[in-house]
């Protein structure tokens, strides 16, 4: 998920602003942990400055984020730069993107023993560590939206006049989100799905941040994001217009990972990190600030503004070794049916 705020577009300059605080003999005493993840978690409203700042206070180092943007774009940079790159962690990989990592062999096994995590599936944590979870969904403003689509049928049969925005499911996770969910839900019919559903369509962004915005300023009905989304509208702005559609055919989950590279030199400290980002300090932070479901919080602590969103029936997912040849088609099918 992408962490939520009105000033959506805002670059993250605080974390700039903070390191420039760090006295240059100290820093240049201590370690340098660089971690890559999206843009949004490094904002001075997402999760990045606190667990930055938790961490290096029992770390006796420095972290450095590296976000070149959406999670798909920094796991890009990360493949290009392969061996060669500076990264120690990859923080924000999907679920939906394992057996991509997998194929990059730029990943190694980790030695945390995460025993206790909240996740509706199993998991296997030796390299790819999950910190969040959720479910995609289209947002909504009920105050503008008095019937909101209930299902993908209702989504398709709905007045002309109802627009969406989605994101690019190249660059973007959550558009990658939609693109298994269409497949997963209507298989081959996916791509007349898409020729009914284009119409519908006010335009396609490159990234969520984009998207979220352009549905706040109310060039659009609904956005895709995700079930957890209208928490922020209730715990920062006391708002409970913002509502998250709960579509009858179930909703597809994304898992964000967190995983160590094979050419960090600071694996030790990779690991420690990887520890504190499933642990409850970090863990307590990410929901009011990544907007997503934390896996090692048990329900009972979630915040109140959790307690009742949208939960779907059913959760979709595809076996994640499959995803590459089921993605490769159902991309074929958007692309060809958003042409027309």
């Amino acid at each position: 998920m992408k962490a939520l705020t009105l000033s959506l577009l805002a670059s993250g300059l605080g974390l700039a602003s903070a390191l420039a605080t760090i006295p240059m003999a100290e820093a240049a005493d201590k370690p340098t942990l660089t971690v890559y993840s999206y843009d949004s978690f490094n904002t001075e409203w997402g999760p990045g400055p606190a667990i930055k700042e938790g961490f290096e206070k029992i770390c006796g180092c420095i972290v450095n984020y590296v976000s070149p943007g959406d999670a798909t774009e920094t796991f890009n940079r990360l493949r290009l730069e392969g061996a060669s790159s500076k990264a120690d962690i990859l923080v924000g990989l999907d679920s939906n993107l394992v057996a991509d990592a997998d194929k990059s062999g730029l990943f190694t096994a980790n030695s945390l023993k995460a025993d206790a995590l909240h996740l509706p599936i199993e998991w296997d944590t030796s390299t790819y560590v999950p910190f969040d979870w959720g479910y995609f969904a289209f947002v909504y403003d009920s105050d503008k939206l008095a019937s909101a689509p209930e299902s993908f049928e209702q989504l398709l049969d709905a007045p002309d006049d109802l627009k969406i925005v989605i994101e690019d499911p190249r660059s973007s996770t959550p558009g990658l989100g939609l693109l298994l969910w269409v497949k997963d839900v209507y298989g081959e019919k996916a791509g007349e799905v898409w020729e009914k559903l284009s119409p519908r369509i006010l335009t396609v962004t490159k990234g969520w941040s984009e998207a979220y915005g352009m549905f706040l300023e109310g060039q659009a009905d609904m956005v895709l994001s995700y079930t957890t989304s209208p928490a922020y509208h209730i715990a920062a702005e006391n708002k409970t217009n913002y509502k998250a559609a709960a579509f009858s055919e179930g909703h597809y989950m994304q898992v964000e990972l967190a995983a160590i590279t094979k050419s960090s030199q600071n694996k030790d400290l990779a690991n420690r990190f990887l520890a504190y980002l499933v642990g409850k300090e970090a863990q307590t932070i990410i929901p009011t600030t990544n907007w997503m479901y934390p896996v090692a919080l048990p329900e009972s602590e979630w915040p109140a503004s959790f307690k009742d969103l949208a939960k779907p029936d059913k959760a979709l997912l595809f076996d994640m070794q499959q995803v590459p040849s089921i993605r490769k088609q159902a991309l074929e099918e958007w692309l060809q049916a958003l042409s027309k």
